[in-house]
């Protein structure tokens, strides 16, 4: 019995932190575009060829 009374108030503490995070990264908008990463995942990439060796300051007049 005398455990939880360290235990309940660290467990309080910690879902309170826990609930903190979670709405620090709902503010700052974590959130928001949810589909937009499953997407991404299915584009490819943009080729590059190894053969072209023209620099970026060879590229720009």
């Amino acid at each position: 019995m005398e455990a939880l009374v360290y235990l309940i108030p660290a467990a309080l503490f910690l879902g309170m932190l826990g609930l903190g995070a979670f709405f620090w990264a709902l503010k700052s908008g974590q959130f928001e575009d949810l589909d937009g990463a499953a997407m991404r995942i299915l584009l490819d990439d943009p080729v590059i060829d190894p053969t072209d060796e023209e620099t970026e300051a060879e590229k720009d007049p």
